[in-house]
């Protein structure tokens, strides 16, 4: 039997910090950097559970900067 799994990558020079993402993530994958910034001086989205990532997009769907990238791969039990 196989599984979707889902990992995110996060542009972090162009996210602004906004979590929108955060909230969208059913699964709690996201989380705001704690105690880095990017080079424009904001914390930024990052996977801090990357194993729960089912792949839904739901984060990569709200983010106003097109800053996540989500890729879906099939997983064999």
């Amino acid at each position: 039997m196989s599984k979707i799994k889902g990992a995110i990558v996060v542009n972090t020079e162009r996210c602004k910090g906004c979590q929108l993402c955060i909230v969208a993530c059913p699964q709690d994958v996201i989380g705001l950097a704690q105690k880095k910034v990017n080079v424009h001086g904001y914390p930024y989205a990052e996977p801090i559970a990357p194993d729960k990532c089912v792949g839904c997009s739901s984060c990569a769907i709200v983010c106003p900067d097109g800053c996540i990238t989500v890729y879906r791969k099939k997983v064999e039990d």
